[in-house]
């Protein structure tokens, strides 16, 4: 297969990449800028560069696209304002691709999230729950998904990712520092819900996606078995040895980080349901065992 993926350099796209490279007969990483950090086996196109010559990517069978600015910062209305742009022109600059290109992709797998749920520490979510749109997040993940689904002739997927874990990158090292420093606890009440998926999982559900031609439409991107906030810190801290036992409270955050805040106080309990009617098998279905491979593994064995 051949497969190009947008936003190659991020999190989870440096994973997929590094999986893709041994499944595929060539894997592209488009990008703003030519990257000196992506793999040798990989061709490194940038957005100007298709919009010149659109024929790189022509007989492609998948688009990934995990392009867009970063939510982890602090939600001014300039960031709020590039979250947004930097996926809606990401997502339209594709759809302008696949008009164009005369041998189009068989499927383009979107991310998307689950703040389109909103928030509840009692609700369950899954992917036939209505949306709410109350916050910024859920309101551009609205706007998101409305942008990809104007793409006619093409299969696609849309990725309503949950919180990613992994050892070196999204939100999961800054929280598992306080516990390496012996200061973890809960954060905020500790009532609030994470639906947490692996990293080995996430990259699992999009190359499961791509080869599997009846996954279609939206599917939650999360492990099976949610946990509260407390748990999810109980669970860091006996992996480690460490103590659980010196709460932040929620005050702080909000101080610090405004109304990006609200992602680590507030939750969601969001489960795989259409993935697990699929068939998907995951590789890390509970707290307990993914938190010792990432934790306790060698970093070449992750």
């Amino acid at each position: 297969m051949k497969i190009a993926v947008f936003g190659g350099s991020g999190f989870i796209g440096g994973h997929l990449i590094r999986e893709l490279v041994e499944q595929c007969e060539q894997v592209v990483n488009v990008s703003r800028s030519l990257k000196a950090d992506v793999l040798d086996q990989v061709k490194n196109v940038t957005w100007d560069e298709l919009e010149v010559n659109p024929e790189i990517l022509d007989g492609f069978d998948a688009f990934v696209n995990l392009a867009g600015e970063s939510i982890n910062q602090r939600w001014t209305k300039a960031a709020k304002d590039r979250i947004l742009q930097s996926r809606l022109d990401a997502t339209n600059r594709i759809a302008r691709l696949v008009r164009v290109l005369k041998n189009k992709p068989e499927v383009i797998v979107n991310g998307s999230g689950m703040s389109i749920y909103g928030y509840s520490d009692t609700a369950t979510f899954d992917e036939k729950s209505p949306r709410k749109l109350t916050d910024f997040l859920g309101r551009t993940v609205d706007e998101w998904e409305k942008a990809v689904n104007r793409i006619k002739d093409v299969r696609i997927v849309k990725l309503r990712i949950g919180l990613v874990l992994g050892k070196d990158g999204g939100a999961f090292p800054l929280t598992v520092l306080p516990y390496r420093l012996f200061a973890g606890g809960k954060i905020g009440s500790g009532r609030q819900v994470h639906s947490w998926i692996h990293i080995k999982d996430m990259v699992g559900m999009i190359i499961y996606s791509i080869l599997h031609k009846e996954v279609n439409g939206a599917i939650n991107c999360t492990a099976p078995k949610p946990v509260t906030n407390a748990e999810l810190g109980r669970t860091i801290g006996k992996v480690l040895g460490r103590p659980h036992w010196f709460p932040a409270p929620g005050f702080m955050f909000r101080l610090i980080l405004g109304e990006m805040s609200e992602v680590i106080l507030k939750g969601q309990r969001v489960l795989p349901k259409r993935m697990l009617d699929y068939g998907y098998i995951f590789s890390y279905s509970t707290l307990d065992r993914a938190l010792k491979h990432i934790l306790l593994k060698p970093d070449k064995e992750l």
